[in-house]
């Protein structure tokens, strides 16, 4: 068994794509109209059949609650593996992402967490 798809809710799909895939690096994989929404998923270009990331519509009445006390708590909703943390937080600065915690040392896991514009925190991690 392996995960094959995970999501994060996001409160606009189209400024979503455009973080994800113009400042994170990912790539659109899926983009499937369903009415007013779409089944939009990225994936890294590292490894564009690995898993994907479902940019899920935030409509349903307990994702706001949700998401709220995930960020008013410091919580990330996701966290995605890099290889350089402070590398990857100067790269992603300079693009102008605003970062809620800087990189933290923590024996050998070294964390810093962002948002993504789109209603959510994100981790991004290097464990040795």
């Amino acid at each position: 068994m392996k995960i094959h798809l995970s999501s994060v809710f996001v409160d606009d799909q189209e400024k979503a794509l455009r973080f994800y895939t113009d400042v994170l690096g990912f790539e659109k994989k899926h983009d499937v109209p369903l009415g007013e929404d779409r089944w939009l998923t990225v994936v890294s270009p590292e490894n564009p059949t690995g898993t994907e990331l479902l940019l899920e519509p935030s409509g349903h009445p307990a994702v706001r609650p949700y998401r709220a006390a995930l960020v008013q708590d410091g919580i990330p909703a996701t966290s995605f593996a890099v290889d350089d943390v402070p590398a990857e937080y100067d790269r992603l600065r300079a693009l102008g992402v605003r970062f809620t915690q800087e990189p933290l040392e923590m024996g050998t896991v070294t964390t810093a967490v962002f948002d993504d514009t789109c209603g959510n925190l994100i981790q991004i991690v290097h464990s040795e």
